[in-house]
């Protein structure tokens, strides 16, 4: 019979079995990083940065704040950085976080194109 508990095992077993493989497939995909495209199923993680500018401990700063200050040369690769989970402060040069946003950054506007 279709109901038989044989059956029932089998359609049991087979469930749980698709919801590891569901289970792993989704760890899989928030952890999955593509190059250029957004993560919809990974929140951002929003970088805090902590710099010296003229002597004075600046921060926390996002990650959009520090890009203006680089922008605005006030953040040069001779300025100290600091981020949670650094043991100490090194140079921005040193940081790869600071690096990705000089990358990020727009040369400067000449006006004379």
């Amino acid at each position: 019979a279709f109901f038989s508990m044989d059956r029932l095992l089998e359609f049991g077993l087979g469930m749980g079995i698709a919801q590891q493989m569901m289970k792993s497939m989704n760890e899989s995909m928030k952890t999955m990083y593509v190059p250029g495209a957004m993560n919809p199923m990974e929140q951002l993680k929003q970088s805090l940065f902590f710099t010296v500018i003229d002597g004075n401990k600046v921060g926390p700063l996002s990650e959009s704040e520090l890009s203006r200050l680089i922008s605005e040369k006030k953040v040069a690769k001779e300025t100290y950085i600091w981020m949670p989970g650094m043991t100490h402060w090194k140079l921005a040069e040193n940081v790869p976080e600071v690096l990705k946003l000089v990358a990020l950054s727009p040369p400067p506007f000449e006006g004379n194109i």
